[in-house]
């Protein structure tokens, strides 16, 4: 997976070492000088098999990549569970008093 974008945001370079956790259905993925896991040489950012499976994230399957920079982090939410979180807001704000 390549988040070069996000990579830059955060000064991460190629070879950059990292922790991955998954952490209430997402994976954090953090900034480590002695991580297991590092970014690849074209921007990739690994997502070991055993971690995606915790987050029931499929091998393939597109998710969405949330840089949150002052904290030297990246966050990978599965595709369902971005449903299930826009679910639950369509429902309140389909039951509740629409002000912003």
């Amino acid at each position: 997976m390549t988040a070069q974008h996000l990579l830059q945001g955060l000064g991460w370079q190629p070879g950059h070492r990292l922790d991955i956790q998954p952490h209430r259905g997402v994976l954090v993925i953090a900034s480590a000088n002695d991580g297991r896991h590092g970014v690849g040489s074209r921007g990739q950012l690994p997502l070991p098999a055993s971690a995606r499976r915790m987050c029931r994230i499929e091998s393939g399957q597109p998710v969405l990549l949330a840089a949150l920079v002052a904290h030297d982090l990246i966050v990978v939410h599965s595709i369902s569970a971005v449903a299930r979180l826009l679910a639950d807001l369509h429902a309140e704000v389909a039951g509740g008093d629409h002000v912003c």
